[in-house]
């Protein structure tokens, strides 16, 4: 089966919808077409504080969030002359509200309704990917290294890093795992820091450049990296629920949030990776910070940091690009889902299939 396939992600950042537009093929894809749309600032603000919201409100959110994905969409289409029947199917993460895997009842909840996405544009819909994950007893996440190992895991020792809200990577060697797992936060902290010192103006740290101004305070470095998830061994996932505003010390600086950003990656690599990689990939909004990159390509020297962009992957292309793979995966009754990374019972096809007007076809 060949066709196209639509990703949509909503990533921990909360600062946009990331939509990808590719054409798969056996173990081939081309990425045709890439763009983020910023949410509402009342949405941005929401997605980020979701504690306080009542369950009348987190399902009204939910249905809000769907109807924004749709419209993003059919705005995607729209500004690139592409005809909504042309799409077999939306692989749509969903907006993550709470990660909770390692509670009494481990649970994951990611919002924005897959049926009105589904209605909205006639198009087939495949959602929530780490429900299935969990019930097989895994942590939900990460899910990309499925995607590394199809497109990235054949040759030399390669590490791939996603610097989102939070920071995953992925080791691939020969077409086998290594490693994979949530070495913590990835632009979270940061962002925070940014939006406090703007008093909400900024969200990001643009090209990184304000963090580099200020000293950086190895005290507080060593102070947060003592928090007990940087201790436990993989396979292993995070969220908001611990890397929040909560957990930035009071006088911990912007050049601090960064550098130590870059620490916990390369201890991660150092604690729990057996086979130290030949190069580092680098993919999110994480790999557009300058100074941040400049961190990372210092701890792992000589060892090569570079962008995905490199490879003709826009940083904040991948995720979407990779659930846009999950779906047509999906659609395709094919696994989508390594295990290796998330510590669930064996392979599975992840995804709840919302049929769309197209649904026939597609089967």
């Amino acid at each position: 089966m060949s066709g196209l396939a639509l990703g949509i992600m909503s990533g921990t950042s909360g600062d946009g919808v990331s939509l990808a537009l590719a054409r798969f093929s056996a173990r081939s894809y081309r990425l045709l077409k890439y763009k983020t749309y910023p949410y509402p600032n009342d949405i941005a603000k929401t997605v980020l504080n979701p504690d306080s919201l009542s369950v009348s409100e987190l399902s009204s959110l939910n249905f809000r969030l769907g109807k924004i994905y749709g419209e993003c969409a059919i705005r995607f289409l729209k500004e690139n002359r592409i005809h909504s029947s042309k799409v077999a199917v939306i692989g749509s993460h969903g907006q993550t509200l709470l990660h909770a895997p390692k509670e009494k009842i481990p649970s994951t909840l990611q919002s924005g309704e897959s049926s009105v996405l589904a209605e909205m544009t006639g198009i087939t819909v495949v959602s929530n990917f780490r429900e299935r994950d969990i019930a097989a007893g895994g942590e939900g996440a990460p899910l990309i290294p499925h995607f590394d190992l199809e497109f990235f895991g054949h040759g030399k020792t390669r590490s791939l890093l996603n610097l989102g809200g939070m920071a995953n990577i992925t080791v691939v060697k020969n077409k086998r795992i290594i490693s994979a797992f949530d070495t913590g936060p990835g632009n979270c902290l940061m962002d925070y820091k940014v939006n406090q010192m703007t008093r909400g103006r900024k969200g990001y740290d643009k090209s990184g450049v304000r963090a580099k101004t200020g000293t950086i305070d190895m005290g507080l470095v060593q102070k947060m990296a003592a928090h007990p998830y940087f201790l436990r061994k993989p396979p292993k996932s995070t969220g908001r629920e611990i890397f929040n505003s909560r957990f930035i010390p009071k006088h911990a600086n912007l050049a601090t949030l960064t550098y130590f950003t870059a620490y916990t990656v390369w201890r991660a690599h150092l604690d729990f990776v057996k086979e130290q990689p030949h190069e580092i990939i680098v993919s999110g909004g994480g790999a557009c910070n300058e100074t941040l990159m400049e961190h990372l390509q210092c701890m792992f020297s000589p060892t090569p940091v570079v962008s995905i962009e490199c490879y003709g992957i826009s940083p904040q292309a991948k995720e979407p690009l990779a659930f846009a793979y999950f779906a047509w995966q999906a659609i395709s009754g094919k696994i989508n889902h390594a295990p290796q990374g998330t510590g669930a019972r064996g392979s599975r096809i992840l995804g709840k299939i919302t049929p769309g007007a197209n649904f026939k076809g597609v089967r």
